[in-house]
């Protein structure tokens, strides 16, 4: 199954690559926080792959792996001072001496075939099985969030993407509320058989108040009222930092939104275009509320006199209620911080949680771009609270 699912991976990767490659003249893209240098991503991904599995001597220890450990040389002899992400500072990498396309397809080729080569010697009844997995299942869901942020990057450039699996759906009106009651709940993954990322352990006890929380995400129907209303210039809904990121992106309707009419004022307008594919096309209104960053999901709440759920609101109810709780059409702002959870130990792969736990919110569920293979409701994502190309929107309770 994992060996089927990293070849899946890899032809999604390279479909992906191609339509860079008819789209962008020489790959070049502009030096953005949000993006990366195309080549770059590709050889990244092959890299890391390596680095973890056919590289590694303590492959079979799973997190217990000293990521220290010496290990053989990359078979791109500059491997590593190209593509380490931790060691190469995201600006540099515009300016780097890469391998061209037709090299690093190669370099990921032969990296695939030494991956699968060693999961075929896991012993699958082994009592440490999921040990001597754990970096196999680390580097397809490595691939998978990789190719996710080329997707959004791709929705970023203009980039048409026309496989119907990463197109944004139409959602039903909105249902009622669902109610919970006051309770204990058992926040994040136990430890046992299968994969966690560090982040999501240890799994511990805390306590949910009651409240009414939204059965599926806002749509565009639903926040556009607050738009409509003078919501962006209306400083009530506002806090200091939304304020503030408000002022340095002139920001006066959500990210990929303008008004047919093409006016600059969105007060009482009803008539929306959305960026996709490059072009401008009518707005479906049904469509989630997409691309929006905290702050703008945080000012839409004061308005409508909602709040976000807390990611343990979140959990609790997509794991109790699956028959009524709809998710997994956009990533979803929470109102928790990311933190570590009482117990936390990293896992080798050192920079995947620990340096991010600075305050920024978690986001739950996953996105219409994500791999439905990493689709998990106890899977904590995190962004800063500025971005708006992620596929992110939101849903609402209240006590």
């Amino acid at each position: 199954m994992i060996a089927d699912a990293l070849r899946a991976c890899r032809a999604d990767t390279l479909a992906l690559f191609a339509a860079y490659e008819r789209s962008l003249p020489g790959l070049v893209v502009p030096q953005d926080e949000t993006l990366n240098p195309p080549l770059w991503e590709l050889g990244h991904i092959g890299w890391f792959q390596e680095f973890w599995l056919a590289r590694n001597p303590q492959r079979e220890r799973g997190p217990l792996a000293d990521p220290l450990a010496a290990r053989p040389p990359s078979i791109r002899a500059e491997g590593d001072r190209l593509y380490d992400s931790s060691r190469v500072p995201h600006a540099s990498r515009w300016h780097l001496a890469l391998p061209d396309a037709d090299a690093t397809r190669a370099d990921l080729a032969a990296q695939l075939d030494a991956s699968l080569e060693a999961l075929a010697t896991v012993d699958d009844t082994a009592a440490d099985r999921d040990a001597a997995l754990y970096f196999f299942r680390l580097a397809l869901v490595h691939e998978d969030m990789h190719h996710e942020a080329a997707l959004y990057m791709a929705q970023a450039l203009g980039i048409r993407v026309d496989d119907p699996r990463w197109q944004t759906p139409r959602l039903p009106a909105p249902a009622e509320p669902l109610r919970f009651e006051a309770g204990a709940w058992a926040l994040g993954s136990a430890d046992g058989q299968g994969f966690a990322f560090d982040n999501e352990l240890a799994g511990h006890e805390v306590v949910v108040p009651a409240v009414d929380i939204d059965a599926q995400v806002v749509r565009w129907a639903e926040f556009l009222p607050f738009v409509e209303a003078g919501g962006y210039v209306d400083e009530r809904w506002w806090d200091e930092a939304g304020r503030a990121w408000r002022m340095a992106r002139g920001a006066v309707a959500p990210r990929y939104l303008r008004c047919a009419d093409g006016a600059t004022s969105y007060e009482g307008r009803g008539t929306w275009l959305r960026w996709r594919h490059g072009t401008w096309a009518p707005l479906d209104p049904a469509e989630p509320a997409c691309h929006l960053s905290f702050h703008e999901v945080q000012a839409w709440c004061r308005w409508a006199g909602r709040r976000l759920p807390t990611e343990a609101e979140w959990e609790r109810a997509a794991v109790t209620r699956p028959d009524a709780f709809r998710w997994g059409d956009v990533w979803e702002w929470t109102a928790s911080p990311f933190t570590p959870y009482p117990g936390f130990v990293a896992h080798p792969y050192r920079d995947y949680s620990a340096p991010w736990f600075d305050g920024r919110p978690v986001l739950r569920g996953s996105s219409f771009m994500t791999q439905p293979r990493m689709r998990h409701p106890r899977y904590r994502n995190y962004f800063p609270p500025h971005r708006a190309d992620v596929p992110a929107g939101f849903r609402t309770c209240k006590a």
